[in-house]
Formats: structure tokens, C-alpha cells, sequence
């Protein structure tokens, strides 16, 4: 029960920080094929399924609404520590995921459905390095409309490994406006101002909802893949995690290297690593 929420905050602090991927954390934790299996037969194993996911979910709301007021803190004071522990909590899982291909006979195929998907992940940082307008919240149908056809797509993203849901919405120009909802949802719930809560009911909740059918969609499609497929999905995973580095260091300013940061940076990089592999058993 611990370990899991303790995942799933590890999963939702993934998701709020552009290139990371929740999917990633996921898979790095050694978590995802189960995760998949419980969200696509909720409705048929309900009770295993629901006291797997209950915990998950627990975690990702503490680490989204703790990360909404925490993450700018860190990324502000200590840039190259914070995205150093993100590193190597990704590249911890990749002993994991290597397990699922060795013995195996490499094809070509599989070799190209890594670099594509690394190419992939890339290529999306490299766009995703300036955010869009920022979105217009205010409430009326077609924001409604707009806000849960952005929920669905982000979901989407967030479950697919190596593919960062909150880069997308950075390119869409909706991750500072709805970090914003959150955190002012938050502190409208803590003063009761019913006004503050409305108005961040209206935004977040067509957004949550597409999000949810998102995850369900996106969950299905996952497992026949990797039914159907499973040797050439965890090669593209290797290659979304190989490419993920690179997309975090591209997706943030990083400070001058100075000794000090680069010892605490490599301390950060060491605990990430170990904690993705303690989770990951």
C-alpha cells in the first residue's frame, strides 16, 4: 500500500514536469504492464483492480497538488540537482526493461523501432523549448469543449512511456494555465471561497474527465500492442528512455557548472537511480 502511493507520487511528479514522461516512471518502477492490465479490466476484476489503482492515484494527487507549489521552488533554486534526480530515477529503470529483451534475437526492426521512437522524444523537446499563447480559461461551451479534448490528448501522452503529457499541453499553451487552475483550486479550498472553487471546478473538471477517458482509450490500445507485439514495444521503450535524458536537459535552462553543483547534482543522480530500482523490485 506504502509502496505504491509512493509510486504513484513518483508518477505524478513525472507528469507535471515538462519532458519528463509519467509513462516512463511507470515502466522504470516496473509497475506498467499491470497498471495497463487493471485500468483496460477495471470493470471485470474490480476489486483487484481497484486496490491496485486506489493507492497509485493517492500518490499521483499528493505529488500533483505538492509538486504544483513545490516544483518552481526547486527548479528555481536548484535546476541541475532537481533534473539530475530525474535522470537517473528514469535510466534506473532501464535494467528492468532490458531483462524483456535479452536472449532474444535483435531484429532490424526492432533496432529501428527504437531510434524512432528516440527520435521521437527528441524531436518533441526540441519543438516543445517555447510555450504556445497561453490558453484562454474562461467559461463558456467551447472552452468547456476545448479543456476536456485537451484532457484526452494529455492522458494519452502521459501514459505512453518516454512521452511527456505536460510538454504537450506546454506546446497546446495549457500547462501554466492549469497549474494555475490547481494551485488556485487549492487555496480557494483552503480559504472557502466558493467563488475560487467554481471557478476552478469549471476548469478542472471537463479537463479531468478527458483525462480519465484518455487514460481508458489509450490503456487499450497499449495492451494489444503489446499482446500483439511485445518484443518491438519494449524496444521502442529502451529508445524513449535512452532519448529522455536528453529531452530534459533540452526542456530546461541549466545554471553554470560549478564543483559543488556538480557533486550535488551526481548525489542527485545516484538517489533517483537507487530509488527507481528499489521501487522497480
Amino acid at each position: 500500500m506504502i509502496k505504491n502511493i509512493l509510486k504513484g507520487m513518483v508518477i505524478g511528479i513525472a507528469n507535471i514536469i515538462p519532458g519528463v514522461s509519467g509513462g516512463t516512471m511507470m515502466v522504470a518502477m516496473g509497475i506498467y504492464d499491470k497498471l495497463i492490465h487493471c485500468i483496460t479490466h477495471l470493470f471485470s476484476e474490480l476489486k483487484k483492480s481497484i486496490l491496485f489503482l486506489i493507492p497509485i492515484a493517492i500518490g499521483m494527487g499528493i505529488a500533483v497538488v505538492g509538486s504544483a507549489f513545490g516544483l518552481e521552488y526547486l527548479f528555481a533554486n536548484f535546476p541541475l540537482q532537481t533534473n539530475l534526480l530525474f535522470i537517473g530515477l528514469i535510466i534506473g529503470g532501464l535494467p528492468a526493461i532490458w531483462k524483456n529483451v535479452k536472449g532474444n534475437k535483435v531484429k532490424m526492426g526492432h533496432i529501428i523501432a527504437g531510434l524512432l521512437f528516440f527520435a521521437i522524444v527528441v524531436a518533441m523537446a526540441v519543438i516543445g523549448e517555447t510555450e504556445g499563447n497561453a490558453a484562454d480559461l474562461s467559461f463558456n461551451l467551447i472552452n468547456v469543449i476545448k479543456l476536456f479534448g485537451v484532457g484526452v490528448v494529455a492522458a494519452a501522452t502521459m501514459v505512453i512511456p518516454g512521452v511527456s503529457g505536460s510538454m504537450m499541453l506546454l506546446l497546446l499553451g495549457y500547462y501554466n494555465p492549469i497549474l494555475t487552475a490547481i494551485t488556485d483550486f487549492i487555496s480557494a479550498l483552503v480559504a472557502f471561497d466558493m467563488k475560487g472553487i467554481m471557478q476552478g471546478v469549471g476548469v478542472l473538471a471537463p479537463f479531468g474527465i478527458g483525462v480519465v477517458i484518455g487514460i481508458f482509450a489509450i490503456a487499450k490500445m497499449i495492451e494489444i500492442i503489446f499482446a500483439k507485439f511485445p518484443l518491438y514495444a519494449f524496444w521502442a521503450i529502451i529508445g524513449l528512455i535512452v532519448a529522455s535524458p536528453i529531452a530534459i536537459i533540452a526542456m530546461n535552462s541549466l545554471p553554470a557548472i560549478t564543483f559543488v553543483g556538480v557533486l550535488t547534482g551526481a548525489v542527485a543522480l545516484v538517489v533517483g537511480f537507487v530509488i527507481a530500482m528499489k521501487l522497480g523490485e
